[in-house]
């Protein structure tokens, strides 16, 4: 037989895949630049399915790429500025070794520099996709904004993540976005919805941050240099969405209230006005004043293919919308020097209210702690020193709470030295059977326009009198029982001791009524017991996995009751105990 011998390893997927090693020496990079390219362009490695015949026969552990993906990064422009640098720090080098220092100054004032605009809009041709992937994003640049100016980070990147930061926050307080708030462990949950667009993202707490060694900074600052591009590029395209200036500007009026007796005490005013922007207790400039922009609203009609119900259900919710950005509208805000500000300024202004807190804690203060307008303050120690008549003295969970409720809650459960209520996550869903906490059956009832708080104690006190009312009865009912017992046993004895047969009685039969209703739920069961006999063996199979499922959820729901009412019940233990 003719034709030319077949070779191992040269088609088939051998050729689809290319090793890190191979790659790198393609693209004539060392592994930081290689592995900061990937990072960058979004290329990632892949395991192949037949890892033996990839590897030539080979069973050694190593990283494969995509052949089309390492010859898709050949023609990027960023590779020849990754060489350009090196050549530059090379010159560097050799210039201070030789102390040409005309030298060394003309080198950095022609340092290469790269932008990544282009990778941006190849990674997202539409605005919807940046949206899509940017929660990433804000978690990144949140965490290099709380990092201290040591040498793990460079100083610009740790600015430039605090102003975007600052950006997004001015932006989701401007558009009423803020949906869910979550105090976490890790840190601060948000949830916005931007554009139907759902985005969380999380925000650490303010604490001094011990660096783990085991973290590569370096992989971490690449990733950095990718998120606050694109997360420039959203922020700008959002803030002209909302006729907003960007970069963004104080209000005029803001601005001036801002502009308290003492200013010279602070810094000059270039350096005070991205504190005055982080401060979140401003308003925002526009591109035109509010004056002159026209609220106009669309007329909403239905489809042929919408249902009028779907239309009106659409409108309900829109509504319920509306009263949810403005839960907080109307309500002016103290905070005391020990609450988290930033957070506490950020959740409040997202829905309407107004924030303020004292001059020494930051700059950006409204109003002071002797404004008899102030309807609440939020303090979380024990005790004030000076307290004031017209306002709510509450803790910093009712604020959240009251956001992830969606209403106003009671304030006497969050009152100072008051044992608080759980703080129930908001992106816990619960469906049809699971176990459903009673502080969420509260918060639902107080939805619905209900006052769940009194209905309670008035059925617990109910419950208490009936139980007692039915033990007196059982208690009657047995000692009725008992006497009618020993008379029928007294007679018995004396017509024995007399010699008399005992009389044989019989009692007219009842006829008894069936229930149509139990009827019919034995026939249906019936029904059902049949249909499961007649199935075949699959869909049997499928069906027990169902069943078992759906029994497996009942039963920890059970357990999860039960756990509660063991808990309920010590808890009222211990309130007798402290009663008596």
């Amino acid at each position: 037989m003719g034709g030319t011998q077949k070779k191992k390893f040269e088609r088939g997927s051998a050729t689809n895949y290319i090793t890190r090693n191979r790659a790198r020496k393609k693209l004539q990079l060392s592994l930081p630049d290689f592995r900061r390219l990937c990072i960058l362009k979004g290329i990632y490695p892949h395991e192949p399915k037949h890892k033996k015949k990839v590897n030539k026969g080979s069973t050694a552990p190593r990283t494969f790429y995509l052949l089309k993906d390492i010859r898709f990064l050949l023609h990027e422009p960023i590779v020849a500025k990754f060489r350009e640098y090196k050549i530059f720090v090379r010159k560097l080098r050799k210039a201070y070794g030789k102390t040409e220092w005309s030298a060394v100054e003309r080198l950095k004032e022609n340092k290469p520099t790269y932008k990544l605009d282009h990778i941006i809009k190849e990674r997202y041709p539409s605005f919807i996709d940046a949206l899509r992937d940017i929660d990433d994003a804000l978690c990144m640049c949140f965490l290099f904004s709380t990092f201290a100016r040591t040498g793990k980070c460079h100083v610009q990147t740790i600015q430039l993540c605090r102003r975007l930061t600052v950006e997004w926050m001015n932006y989701v307080i401007a558009s009423r976005s803020l949906r869910k708030v979550f105090v976490s462990i890790k840190g601060m949950y948000y949830q916005a919805e931007v554009m139907g667009q759902l985005i969380t993202w999380l925000v650490p707490y303010q604490f001094s941050h011990d660096h783990p060694t085991d973290v590569d900074y370096r992989v971490m600052a690449t990733f950095t240099e990718l998120y606050t591009t694109l997360l420039g590029f959203v922020n700008f395209r959002l803030y002209h969405s909302l006729n907003l200036v960007y970069p963004p500007k104080l209000d005029i009026k803001a601005e001036s209230e801002l502009k308290g007796e003492n200013e010279d005490e602070y810094a000059m005013d270039s350096e005070s006005y991205p504190e005055k922007l982080a401060a979140l207790s401003a308003s925002l400039a526009r591109v035109v004043s509010t004056a002159e922009e026209e609220d106009a609203q669309l007329d909403a009609f239905p489809t042929e293919e919408e249902d009028l119900e779907k239309v009106e259900a659409r409108e309900k919710e829109q509504m319920q919308l509306e009263t949810q950005k403005k839960i907080f509208e109307g309500l002016k805000f103290f905070l005391n020097r020990e609450v988290p500000r930033e957070s506490l300024a950020f959740v409040i202004r997202c829905f309407g209210g107004e924030v303020s807190w004292d001059r020494s804690v930051c700059i950006g203060s409204t109003y002071d702690a002797t404004d008899d307008t102030i309807t609440h303050q939020i303090v979380d120690r024990p005790n004030v020193d000076k307290s004031y008549i017209n306002r709510y003295y509450i803790q910093p969970q009712w604020v959240y709470d009251c956001v992830n409720a969606k209403v106003l809650l009671p304030v006497e459960d969050y009152f100072l030295g008051v044992t608080l209520p759980p703080h129930l996550s908001p992106f816990v869903e619960e469906k049809d059977g699971d176990y459903v906490p009673p502080e969420k059956l509260k918060i639902m009832a107080l939805q619905r326009g209900e006052k769940p708080a009194q209905e309670q104690d008035d059925d617990d006190d109910e419950e208490e009198e009936n139980d007692e009312d039915d033990e007196e009865d059982e208690e009657e009912n047995e000692d009725d029982e008992d006497e009618a017992e020993e008379k029928n046993l007294k007679e018995m004895e004396k017509q024995k001791s007399q010699g008399k047969s005992l009389q044989v009685k019989v009692t007219p039969g009842k006829m008894k009524m069936e229930n149509p209703v139990r009827l019919e739920q034995e026939e249906k069961a019936e029904e059902k017991r049949l249909a499961i006999m007649m199935m075949k063996k699959k869909e049997k199979y499928l069906y027990d996995k169902i069943m078992f499922g759906k029994k497996r959820k009942i039963r920890e729901a059970n357990k999860l009751a039960a756990k509660r009412k063991a808990f309920d019940d010590t808890e009222k233990a211990k309130k007798k105990k402290t009663k008596n």
